[in-house]
Parts: structure tokens; C-alpha cells; sequence
């Protein structure tokens, strides 16, 4: 018999290379964990749950009904209202600390990151404990005659979205702002423009792709939450809250209900992507980075309006997370507040919920250490390898952008729930699911740093004999830890607080704070729910610390 050496003389059987058995797995990653779950989904919502026939049935039903209408409309009035609020806030704040010289432009920058990684569950709660039927601002305007208007509702909902996600168009537009050529601003001003007129003509026109990436994501994450109107909502349904209970009363059997309006969040937040794209390749808005604005100093009553908008705007975003920290001390007896302080909720919590504590950050932590390992792999495909595979890796990763929590959660138990693949129940599921909507997050920091290391580095290690891996491990990670430090804590921030998707896949086994934190709210128990708050921001509040002691760019690397 012949062998294959004796049939090709001097052949030898050629081994995939490393970068192409990297990508090839990072390929089947994505698809298993990504794509399959949301396929699944979309697969899911064409069949009849009750005959089982193939069609659109569901789709007809979630567009005709008006229990599913009024949530459709609900959700897009409070996804356009929250993006609005945040416009209205985050462009002024923006302009007046890029523009002026702002004592404390520090603290008002770190506050307003504070804000963005704080879950907005946690909010949501304070304004009722503060502005709710029997809040404490409510009963002091009471006793001297004045009735608030209820926190209840879309108002409600929108306040605390508008406050929860402005540091989005904040940040992004500050920067932006930052950086235009101030010839166009000074020959708009020689041309008699007002500055109302300067800047709606000018600058918010060159600054408009930074406040639209900002308003989108505004709008996705307003359309996406769950734990704000189902806490807020008294009634007013919207597409999260009507797919989570869609999902819990239709358990026994296939979702399709659930999942149907899963896909129409999905289709919302897409529609909303590239609409935004469409109105950004009509017109260009590049601009020479030179004659950069310089900061005005402010004397008497200008000084004291901008320096008063600017902390008022702060203090009210972090007032829900001051009240939850203050309530958190109160003491209690039970569920009631007696009067006093004391630290009788944080005995309960230690006491009766260690579990959902251990589990929030082993699960957290087991996620980042698979986000620290792929994104770092991830990232260097996408930055050195440049052909289809890469670029498509690249377009994949903002797809957990656009995709609820909610939805994914559903598309997770409907993957992973038949053996020899069922691990529903299981801690696993959650830190994978964490792991998939947090990996951008690391991604996204480490491909920033390796742009900024020269691949004549690494090509030297190459010449010189050393492999592909050898070269990757010894030479690119050290450059890149700072990065993947980064990742890892932005993505800690986001995955301890993850409370839409865990919702649906927790048990009594694998309950985590927020999760906790939003059943006892329900259930009216504040003052703990107050001390899993506190810990949570505790925790988020050394992780943004960390951050900005090693980032050169601060705050910007929170968006």
C-alpha cells in the first residue's frame, strides 16, 4: 500500500496557520453564541404556537392588536422622548464645558460617568421613594399645599431616561466639540450671526455625528430597558415588559408571542441605526482638526447661570444614587423605615442574600476573564488582518448593541434548553449570555490601543524566529494589557449591573443583586434593596476610579 509521502514525493501535509485556526474559532464562536440564539428567535416567531403552522400569523396578531399596539406605540414615544431629554441636557452641558472654564468640570465629568454606569432600575426606585404616592418630597410639598405631579408613567419613565443616558450625547458631543476648526464659528459671528444662529447653523452641524451615534444609543437603550417601566409603568405597557410577561405566561410551551416581539425591538433599533446612517452619508462633515476652540472665562451673572446649570444638571442625575445610599442607612423594622439610622439593612442583606452577592460577581468575574482572553484575540484579527473575515468580525460585534437584553435572554433558553446542550438553570448560561452582550466593551478598548502599536514590532519578533503565538503572547499582549485592563473593568461595570437578560434565566440557584434588587422593590422592601444598590454603585464606583486612573483619555473611554 502506498502512502500519501510515497504518491507525493517531498510533499508535507500543510497545518492551518494560528491567525487562521484563531479566526475560524472565533468565527464558530459568534455563530454558536450570537447568531444562533437570534436566529432561533426569528425562526420561532413564524410558527403558531397553538397548530404549529409556518407563517406570519404572530407578526399579524403583535401589528393588529391593540394590546400590542399600544405597547409598540408606548415604547417608540418613550424611546424618541427619552433621546430628546438627553439631547436637551447633554448638548448644553456639553457646550458649556467645552466653551467655558468651569470650576469643576472634573467632578461634573466623573459624575456624569457615575450616572451612565449606575443601573437605571436603581433610579427608577429613588424617584418613587423621593417623588412617589408617598414619597418624601411629595409629603413635604403636601404639607405646605403644593401637589406634585404623579413620577408614575411616561413622564416618569422619561425623566429618569433622560437623566439615566444624557453622559452619552454628553461625552461624545464634548469631545466632538472639542475638536472643530473655530474658523467656521468666528466667520459665522463676522457674518452678524446671533449665537443662538451660530450655533444651529454651524456648530451643531459639525458636531452632529457625535450627537446622532449618541441619540441612537439613547433610543436603543430606552426602547430596550425593562426594570424602569415595569417599576415606573403603572399600567403603561411597552414591548420589554409585554415580552417578559409574554415569555413567563407562555413557559410551558414554544414562546412565539415573546419572541414575535422580540424581533420588533430588534427591527425598531435597526430602523432607528440606519436611518441615522442615512442622514450622515447625505452630507459630509469632516472638518481640518486646526484653530481649536479655546475655553472663555466668566465673570458676574453669565458665570453664575452656566455654573449653576451645569451642577444643577449633575446633581439631579446623581440624586437617585444618593438617596439610595442615604435610604440605604435609615433604620427599619421589616420593610418600615422607623426613623433614625442604623445598619439593619445591611445585616438583612448579608444575612439573607449572600448567594445573590457571591453569584453577582463570580458571575461577572467569569464573563470578564472570557472577555479579557477573546477580545484580545478578537481585537488583533480585526486591526492586523485585513480581508472579509475581519471586517464582517468587526460588523458582528455591534450587533449585542442593538439587541435587547430581553431578546437575547429568550434566544438563549431556546437554544441551550435540549440536551446534550441544556444548560438553562445553570450559572453557565448567565455568564455566557453576560460574557456575548459585554464582549464589544473589551473588543472595542483593546483594537483602540493595538491601532496605536506599530505592527513593525511584532514583525520583527516574526524575522527574528519567533511563531505567530509566540509573537501574540510575548510581544503584543504586554503592549496591549493597559487596554485589556480597561475592557475588563468597563465590562465588569456593565455585567455586575445586567438585570433584562438574567431576569428570565435566573433561579433561586443563580440570582443576582439587580435581580434581587428589582424583586424587592416590587415587593416594597426598600431599605434592602437600598443596601444591594449601595454595594452595586460601591463596586461600579471603584471599578470608574480604576478606569480613569489608567486611561489617558478618561471619561471618553466610556463611550
Amino acid at each position: 500500500m502506498s502512502s500519501l509521502a510515497t504518491l507525493l514525493p517531498g510533499s508535507r501535509l500543510r497545518m492551518p496557520g494560528f491567525w487562521t485556526v484563531i479566526t475560524a474559532l472565533a468565527v464558530l464562536l459568534l455563530a454558536v453564541f450570537l447568531l444562533l440564539p437570534i436566529l432561533n428567535v426569528f425562526a420561532i416567531s413564524f410558527f403558531d404556537a397553538k397548530t404549529g403552522d409556518f407563517g406570519v400569523s404572530n407578526y399579524i396578531q403583535v401589528l393588529t392588536r391593540r394590546y400590542y399596539t399600544t405597547a409598540l406605540w408606548n415604547t417608540i414615544i418613550i424611546g424618541a422622548l427619552g433621546m430628546l431629554g438627553a439631547c436637551l441636557i447633554g448638548i448644553p452641558l456639553a457646550f458649556c464645558t467645552s466653551r467655558y472654564r468651569i470650576r469643576g468640570r472634573a467632578v461634573i465629568a466623573t459624575f456624569a460617568v457615575l450616572v451612565l454606569c449606575a443601573p437605571p432600575f436603581i433610579g427608577a426606585y429613588a424617584w418613587i421613594m423621593l417623588f412617589g404616592s408617598n414619597g418624601a418630597v411629595t409629603n413635604i410639598l403636601k404639607s405646605i399645599g403644593i401637589d406634585m405631579p404623579t413620577i408614575y408613567g411616561i413622564p416618569g419613565i422619561v425623566l429618569v431616561f433622560s437623566l439615566k443616558f444624557f453622559p452619552y450625547i454628553y461625552l461624545m458631543t464634548e469631545n466632538a466639540l472639542n475638536t472643530i476648526n473655530k474658523s467656521y464659528e468666528d466667520a459665522a459671528e463676522n457674518l452678524g450671526c446671533t449665537a443662538f444662529q451660530r450655533f444651529m447653523k454651524v456648530t451643531l452641524p459639525l458636531v452632529f455625528p457625535a450627537v446622532s451615534t449618541g441619540a441612537i444609543i439613547c433610543f436603543v437603550l430606552s426602547i430596550a430597558d425593562f426594570g424602569t417601566p415595569a417599576i415606573l409603568g403603572r399600567g403603561v405597557r411597552t414591548l420589554s415588559t409585554i415580552a417578559y410577561s409574554q415569555y413567563t405566561s407562555e413557559m410551558a410551551g414554544t414562546p412565539t408571542m415573546a419572541v414575535t416581539i422580540s424581533m420588533l425591538m430588534i427591527a425598531i433599533s435597526m430602523a432607528a441605526l440606519l436611518l441615522q446612517r442615512r442622514i450622515l452619508a447625505k452630507r459630509r462633515y469632516a472638518s481640518a482638526l486646526t484653530n481649536r476652540p479655546v475655553k472663555q472665562s466668566l465673570t458676574g451673572s453669565k458665570s453664575l447661570l452656566v455654573h449653576g446649570f451645569c451642577y444643577a444638571v449633575v446633581f439631579l442625575a446623581m440624586l437617585p444614587s444618593l438617596t439610595v445610599v442615604y435610604t440605604s442607612f435609615l433604620a427599619t423594622s421589616g420593610p418600615v423605615f422607623t426613623g433614625g439610622f442604623g445598619l439593619g439593612s445591611y445585616e438583612r442583606v448579608l444575612h439573607n442574600s449572600p448567594t445573590a452577592i457571591a453569584n453577582s460577581f463570580m458571575f461577572a468575574f467569569g464573563a470578564v476573564v472570557l472577555i479579557a482572553i477573546v477580545s484580545g484575540l478578537l481585537s488583533f484579527i480585526v486591526v492586523r488582518k485585513d480581508n472579509v473575515v475581519a471586517g464582517s468580525l468587526d460588523l458582528l460585534l455591534m450587533v449585542p448593541y442593538l439587541i435587547p437584553g430581553v431578546v437575547m435572554a429568550i434566544g438563549y433558553v431556546a437554544t441551550f434548553r435540549n440536551p446534550p446542550f441544556d444548560i438553562t438553570g445553570t450559572a453557565l448560561i448567565i455568564i455566557l449570555i453576560v460574557f456575548i452582550r459585554r464582549l464589544p466593551y473589551g473588543v472595542r478598548s483593546t483594537t483602540s490601543i493595538l491601532r496605536q502599536i506599530k505592527p513593525s514590532i511584532e514583525e520583527a519578533a516574526v524575522n527574528l524566529g519567533a511563531s505567530p503565538a509566540k509573537t501574540f503572547t510575548s510581544i503584543t499582549v504586554p503592549l496591549m494589557t493597559p487596554g485589556l485592563i480597561i475592557g475588563s473593568l468597563m465590562s465588569f461595570i456593565t455585567a455586575i449591573n445586567e438585570l433584562s437578560s438574567t431576569l428570565i434565566l435566573y433561579t433561586s440557584r443563580t440570582i443576582t443583586m439587580p435581580v434581587l434588587i428589582y424583586i424587592q422593590v416590587i415587593d416594597g422592601e426598600f431599605g434592602t434593596a437600598a443596601a444591594l444598590s449601595t454595594l452595586l454603585l460601591l463596586s461600579t464606583g471603584i471599578c470608574v476610579f480604576a478606569v480613569f486612573r489608567m486611561s489617558e483619555s478618561k471619561e471618553s473611554a466610556f463611550v
